[in-house]
């Protein structure tokens, strides 16, 4: 028997869904859902335990570390996930990320309010040349090669390390490949952010890595918060310089805890970073047109697991 769909969260209006879902989609939670659309709910084993036939999740977006994968394995449900919805949405804020570290425009605003005397003679003497500027990428999944491709058409220098990306990537993508992280580090003037989070990438960014990067060098981040170990380790590199500037589409706790010191300091605009962090609310997936194509290709999805036990985009396989 054919069961149901059911969104458990956000979707208040799913005039999208029920446009692609029609008579499958449902707005309770019946004993009979057997496919769920998930957006931001924590979906633990207690939550799964409310649908006795599920067998299949649908992620509306990329990540899904809120989804406990062990509980869905010992209930065989497979999990998909919806990557490429916003990929060039994604990219462009981190094109934006990686022209402001290497122009300083959001640091040249802050500090412009406070001259007095002269004008354009007050220039960051550590601003380089694009060419001359490297640009590294861990990862190179769709967002990451994405942006390295409009990167390189900038001018821009670029290197890459992922070490589940095939021999060869590097012609293919006209760029340099590292196989070692910390090689990476130490060659690039801006590193920015693509790979997902799991055990392996959760807390990356700690005082090593950041250690091990270039001094002075920046930092860019649209890929998931919780790469980084602790916001303090940000603080205190750019507080002593060791990091130029940080951009961050993404942070480790969202929406930040206020009373954090490098985020007070944020918004109060003290000098040491005015200008040198930016950060937005998450919300580099966003555009009119993704907005709309999120909901259709989640909705599609689901159909297809419902109706042909087919999976699109799958990213966990019980079996």
């Amino acid at each position: 028997m054919i069961g149901k769909i059911f969104i458990t969260d956000r979707v208040v209006n799913p005039t999208i869904e029920l446009k692609e879902l029609g008579e499958y989609l449902t707005n309770n939670p019946e004993d009979n859902v057997q496919v769920l659309m998930v957006w931001h709910q924590e979906v633990t084993g207690e939550y799964l335990d409310k649908f006795s036939q599920l067998h299949t999740i649908i992620r509306y977006g990329v990540g899904y570390d809120k989804i406990d994968l062990e509980a869905c394995r010992k209930r065989n449900i497979t999990v998909c996930n919806n990557p490429d919805y916003c990929t060039e949405e994604v990219s462009d804020t981190a094109i934006a990320f990686i022209l402001n570290c290497s122009r300083e425009i959001t640091r040249y605003d802050f500090k412009s309010k406070s001259y007095s005397i002269g004008w354009q003679e007050n220039v960051k003497k550590n601003i380089k040349r694009s060419k001359d500027t490297t640009v590294g990428f861990i990862g190179l999944g769709r967002i990451g090669a994405t942006t390295l491709k409009k990167i390189n058409y900038l001018g821009y220098d670029t290197c890459f390390y992922d070490p589940y990306v095939s021999p060869g990537s590097a012609k293919v993508f006209n760029t340099r490949r590292f196989d070692n992280i910390n090689d990476l580090l130490q060659n690039s003037d801006i590193v920015s952010l693509h790979c997902p989070l799991d055990s392996n990438t959760q807390g990356m960014i700690n005082d090593a890595f950041i250690s091990n990067m270039k001094e002075g060098s920046s930092l860019v981040n649209t890929a998931r918060g919780s790469l980084i170990k602790d916001l303090s380790l940000i603080e205190k590199a750019l507080r002593e310089e060791r990091l130029n500037m940080v951009c961050l589409d993404v942070l480790p706790e969202e929406p930040p805890n206020l009373n954090d010191s490098l985020i007070k300091a944020w918004i109060d605009g003290e000098d040491w970073i005015g200008g040198r962090l930016v950060i937005n609310p998450h919300s580099s997936y966003h555009s009119i047109q993704s907005s709309v194509e999120q909901r259709i290709k989640a909705s599609r999805s689901a159909l297809l697991a419902l109706l042909e036990k087919k999976h699109k985009y799958l990213v966990f396989d019980p079996k």
